[in-house]
């Protein structure tokens, strides 16, 4: 096809729907939704990991509402920005296709990683439903995962947690010291214990951090606790933080100083406790974006500046969806001099940019901050197997796209763009500066050499850049993945 039929099919194209507007970064992950965030920070990059919600349907094939019993999955994205997120897939967690095989379900997990007997190890915590906890394995932040313990690490078996309402969501803490910890629990036992349930619970991890050292023991006096447990250490002190529950009566409110469903902070001098209580730092998203749902969230120090990870109902709302599947959000934390933290806004706009994109280098297609009609699949034997690992943009049709913000072309003259296919179809890209009818800067033919080899495809540019640009990737064509691309 000549150019000039290319462009004017592009003229003509109808650009698949997204669901941020520009410079919009929340929620991090559109292709996909994904709750009960968890952050891991390694190797100067965020992983985020999140409860794999998946829409159910009814016989009549319309979406249902979400009732979590089916989820046995976590996904895994992360970032070296805070903005544009790689795609690393689901891990097969739980289930008669997930690494702990035991488990029924894959429910809010936790990430740490540690040195064990000279290798740096990953462990991947889950909730197996409301009645244990897991732990996965793996070399890498991404996995594969594999369940060495075979067995629940928490169940109803470890002593005090028999009659913990809610065994479930886990947060880990490796202290200064070395020695670990895992905080879990939630639910109210009873009506008349909802000021005080009483089922949170923290306990010590053994060096292999997949045993106990010692029973686990009642994190005391948590006013009005429902799930959701957090730790951090700052400064020198211990911040066990959790989502109060929805059984505060209206006259304790102003009392207390939070309300339901937000995220609650207590503070201490020792992992284990005690904590005094120190307030909300995060209301119910329904306060942001009218929509209520239970509260999630992880806080985690970036380049030295402190976020929060937590999900909202947001990219279903602009779906026209309404039926309780999550989706992830980052802000920024402010923390005063007295180590006070100050109430959080949570927006669509999101955290800032950390740092811009290295167009120069191979980039994954599947790093994106804004997307329309395409979606991710597993790359190689390794991630087709256990769900994540290497992924591939995959899904491709006429007008789908996807969108990059703060690339940082320097000041060089741009020869090309190469672009990895793989596929039995074929189509274009059109590459596009700061929006999707900005200008352009190319057009790649795209020619796949079949599904089992990939192919490099380029295109001429030969033009000098400037400075920092959103890029935009517009697709024709279908029958066709894409890989990577850079600039050269």
């Amino acid at each position: 096809m000549q150019l000039e039929a290319v462009q004017e099919r592009y003229r003509n194209i109808e650009l698949k729907r997204g669901y941020k507007a520009r410079r919009e970064h929340n929620p991090v992950m559109t292709q996909r939704f994904g709750a009960d965030p968890y952050v891991l920070v390694y190797d100067g990059r965020v992983y985020l990991y999140m409860t794999g919600d998946t829409f159910i349907y009814d016989e009549d094939g319309a979406v249902s509402e979400n009732v979590y019993s089916q989820i046995d999955t976590i996904n895994i994205l992360s970032s070296e920005d805070l903005v544009n997120w790689t795609d690393h897939g689901v891990v097969y967690a739980a289930g008669s296709n997930g690494a702990a095989k035991w488990g029924r379900n894959a429910w809010a997990p936790a990430a740490v990683c540690r040195e064990i007997d000279g290798k740096t190890k990953f462990f991947l915590y889950f909730a197996n439903g409301g009645d244990g906890i897991a732990v996965l394995e793996a070399d890498s932040p991404v996995g594969p995962f594999s369940d060495r313990l075979g067995k629940p690490l928490i169940s109803r078996q470890t002593p005090t947690c028999s009659d913990v309402t809610w065994l479930f969501d886990p947060a880990v803490l490796v202290d200064d010291d070395g020695e670990a910890y895992i905080y879990f629990g939630g639910g109210i036992p009873s009506a008349e214990m909802a000021a005080n349930p009483g089922t949170a619970r923290v306990a010590r991890l053994g060096k292999d951090m997949q045993s106990l050292q010692g029973d686990p023991v009642v994190i005391a006096d948590v006013p009005y606790l429902f799930e959701d447990s957090g730790i951090n250490k700052i400064n020198g002190r211990y911040y066990y933080s959790y989502c109060s529950n929805f059984s505060i009566p209206e006259d304790q409110v102003q009392k207390l100083g939070f309300d339901k469903g937000e995220i609650i902070v207590m503070i201490g001098r020792h992992p284990m406790g005690p904590f005094e209580l120190a307030g909300s730092i995060l209301k119910n998203p329904s306060c942001f974006f009218g929509l209520e749902g239970n509260n999630h969230h992880c806080m985690f120090c970036f380049h030295e500046q402190w976020y929060i990870a937590y999900h909202t109902r947001i990219l279903e709302e602009r779906m026209g969806i309404l039926q309780n599947y999550r989706s992830t959000s980052i802000d920024r934390v402010q923390i005063d001099e007295s180590g006070c933290i100050r109430r959080i806004q949570a927006t669509r706009e999101g955290a800032a940019q950390t740092k811009p994109i290295d167009p120069y280098r191979r980039n994954k297609a599947v790093m994106m901050a804004s997307m329309g009609g395409v979606t991710t699949t597993q790359y190689g034997e390794s991630a087709v197997s256990c769900g994540s690992g290497e992924m591939i943009l995959t899904g491709i049709s006429d007008g789908s796209w996807v969108g990059l913000c703060g690339v940082d072309f320097g000041e060089k003259t741009v020869q090309c763009l190469e672009m990895t296919v793989r596929g039995t179809g074929s189509g274009y890209v059109k590459v596009c500066l700061d929006s999707l009818q900005g200008e352009e800067l190319c057009i790649v033919k795209l020619t796949p050499d079949g599904i089992h080899r990939t192919t490099v495809c380029t295109a001429a540019i030969n033009k000098k850049l400037k400075e920092i640009h959103d890029l935009y990737f517009v697709f024709l064509g279908e029958g066709y993945e894409v890989y990577d691309w850079r600039f050269v």
